[in-house]
């Protein structure tokens, strides 16, 4: 008997993520010495600001290195209450705020206390990898709404409705979205809560990339459209992406009481709290001006702008202009190759780590982070198109 046989089915199904391999096979080559530049971890290049750094020092100095309660400290989610009102209009009571390992943590609970069985999970395509595994564990049924690059990959409302049934329990909406960078309009929102309340469909709005966005373009929060979708929304936030804290796996949501509660017991049995001293690392990032968020973004436009200028020059490539994150999905079906030969070729070849777009739902893109710098952007361009006018 093979040992895997005696697994849990819906764990055997679970595909491992395509983002962390070729991550990993990038670390690998780079630890033997090889010349390797990363364009592949959804992560900035910039350092956890000092201010941040030190709420944990003074954290740990002081002791404060006990068990919190499950759904974090009173003072952080209180902060977390007043982040939600100040920059997205949102009323959220401390009792309705999780907070977790990680944005990826507060999603999977969501998910958990949402999808029975057969229930069905709308998610618009391209995805990042890991909602339709999640979905996976939880014996859900993933529908992908397909998108198209004519439409910045944002689904339309007819697109929607077209796939909306009996079953359907879930609608995951992500903007900024990775891996595509499209970010959704007040008015594209507004069809959409409209669309989910009549159909009595939960929403997961994963924001994580809210305040990376460019070109004057606003973000916006779905609960906050009216009071019905207000009760459908689950709202999926974190400090990973703003205040380059993707280590200190701090992520949080608000939810109706309902379901905040329900991801509160299976907290409680499953992860208990976020690290105590995070969670202090945490409140001082809530609690500092934008500054620094502010300035990470107009660092990645710049960096996006200086990227999509060098893939123009590239007949081989083609791509849809991001308008938030500091991804750029680019279309690689002129090289006549699927995205797992490139990335792998890419990596071997070019020494240039991508992620290959078939984990995201699309065998014909790959996706690159420019959250690295202006000279490794320029170096990695240079072995790009040097490699693509070899093959």
């Amino acid at each position: 008997m093979r040992i895997d046989s005696r697994l849990a089915e819906r764990i055997r199904k679970v595909n491992p993520s395509s983002t962390l391999a070729i991550t990993s096979k990038a670390k690998k080559l780079k630890a033997e010495g090889k010349d390797i530049i990363s364009l592949a971890a959804g992560e900035p290049d910039f350092d956890t600001p000092d201010f941040i750094k030190d709420a944990a020092i003074e954290a740990i100095h002081s002791g404060f290195t006990k068990y919190t309660p499950t759904t974090g400290i009173p003072e952080l989610k209180s902060a977390i209450c007043e982040k939600f009102k100040k920059e997205n209009g949102l009323d959220y009571a401390p009792s309705q705020i999780i907070v977790s390992n990680g944005a990826k943590h507060s999603i999977f609970n969501v998910i958990q206390v949402l999808v029975n069985r057969g229930d069905e999970v709308l998610i618009p395509h391209p995805f990042w990898v890991s909602y339709p595994e999640m979905v996976t564990i939880c014996e859900g049924k993933s529908v992908f709404i397909k998108s198209e690059a004519s439409n910045s990959f944002k689904i339309t409302p007819k697109d929607l409705k077209k796939h909306i049934s009996s079953k359907t329990k879930v609608l995951i909406l992500n903007s900024p979205s990775n891996p595509t960078g499209c970010v959704y309009s007040r008015d594209e929102l507004s069809e959409i809560a409209e669309i989910c309340v009549k159909s009595k469909i939960y929403v997961i709005s994963d924001e994580i990339y809210e305040k990376i966005i460019f070109d004057g373009l606003k973000h916006f929060s779905l609960a906050g459209f009216s009071k019905d979708i207000y009760g459908f929304t689950i709202t999926v936030n974190g400090l990973s992406k703003s205040y380059s804290m993707t280590g200190w796996r701090i992520g949080y949501l608000g939810a109706p009481e309902e379901i905040s509660s329900a991801i509160s017991n299976l907290q409680d049995h499953s992860t208990s709290n976020p690290a105590s001293i995070c969670q202090k690392a945490a409140l001082a990032a809530l609690k500092a001006p934008d500054d620094f968020a502010r300035r990470i973004c107009q660092e990645f436009e710049r960096r996006r702008n200086y990227v999509c200028s060098r893939l123009d020059k590239i007949p081989k490539l083609s791509y849809v202009k991001p308008q938030g994150a500091f991804y750029l999905f680019f279309n690689i079906s002129k090289t006549k190759l699927d995205s797992l030969t490139v990335a792998n070729r890419l990596l071997d070849e070019a020494l240039i780590a991508v992620i290959p777009g078939e984990g995201f739902g699309r065998k014909d893109y790959c996706r690159m982070s420019f959250a690295t710098s202006m000279e490794l952007l320029e170096k990695s361009l240079n072995r790009l198109e040097e490699w693509l006018n070899k093959i």
